[in-house]
């Protein structure tokens, strides 16, 4: 089961959906969302579940999650996110300042304990919410 933030037009949430079992998806915008539905259920994927709503918090009905994959960038990872990963599970997302930001890969593993590793520097839109709590990447 994945948790995909930011359906956008749902390209990654078709490729997703490809990958996984199940994929639940997030998009903050009504419209773009609305779209990603109707194009997902045109092309047959009956395994993609698109919900409007700020992705910062994630969707705790569904949680925990095998992997989350998030593509707008907090300045730090949000605790949601964090308490929404399965132990074993991984998230990718970019975080930091709008001119510094890193793509990382945090892992959670059986035991809950959480690392993180950072990939590569990256540039992405500003995830909404990002005031609220979060995890500070090691």
């Amino acid at each position: 089961m994945v948790l995909e933030i930011g359906t956008g037009l749902g390209y990654q949430s078709a490729v997703l959906a490809e990958l996984a079992g199940k994929v639940y998806t997030i998009e903050i915008i009504d419209e773009l969302a609305q779209r990603a539905e109707q194009r997902l259920k045109q092309q047959g994927y009956t395994n993609v579940e698109v919900r409007v709503g700020n992705g910062y918090f994630g969707w705790p009905e569904h949680a925990p999650f095998e992997k989350i994959i998030v593509t707008a960038a907090p300045d730090l990872i949000p605790t949601p996110l964090i308490n929404q990963l399965r132990a074993g599970g991984k998230m990718v997302i970019p975080v930091g300042m709008p001119r510094a930001q890193q793509l990382v890969v945090v892992d959670k593993d059986v035991s809950g304990k959480v690392s993180t590793k950072e990939i590569m520097r990256v540039l992405f839109s500003l995830l909404e919410g990002a005031e609220q709590t979060s995890f500070r990447a090691s």
